[in-house]
């Protein structure tokens, strides 16, 4: 019995553990922070991931900014500002064909009132056909 409450615990723990990991500075909560695309091919269209972000805290905020790693990925986002409650996106899109290869590439969000930048992260193998 003690062994299934343990392992209960573990697992309440860990979910509280995911959310806090994507909730950044109790004022911006993404839905997600990484986007696998998995195994595609140098003649695939290009991929895109969208990341929605919410304003969990008591003031407005905005997305001032969000930079991609390399000239392979278009990035756009929301410009409105959040209120409280209110959802907004940071949609990236990477342009594979430079392949193959694994590629992880980053998406730098700035956001009002957070003073660490948040990292998003695009990731998956470009193989040939």
């Amino acid at each position: 019995m003690k062994k299934i409450s343990a392992i209960i615990i573990a697992v309440i723990l860990s979910v509280f553990q995911l959310n806090a990991q994507n909730t950044f500075s109790g004022k911006a909560e993404f839905d997600q922070t990484v986007v696998d695309f998995g195994t595609i091919t140098v003649n695939d269209p290009p991929q895109t991931a969208v990341f929605t972000v919410k304003n969990v805290g008591s003031d407005p905020l905005t997305i001032l900014s969000a930079i991609s790693s390399c000239g392979c990925t278009g990035v756009s986002w929301t410009r409105e500002t959040l209120q409280p409650g209110e959802k907004g996106v940071v949609e990236a899109t990477y342009a594979n064909q430079d392949g193959p290869f694994p590629f992880d590439k980053t998406v730098t969000v700035y956001l009002s009132d957070i003073k660490k930048p948040v990292k998003l992260h695009l990731k998956g193998k470009v193989v040939k056909q």
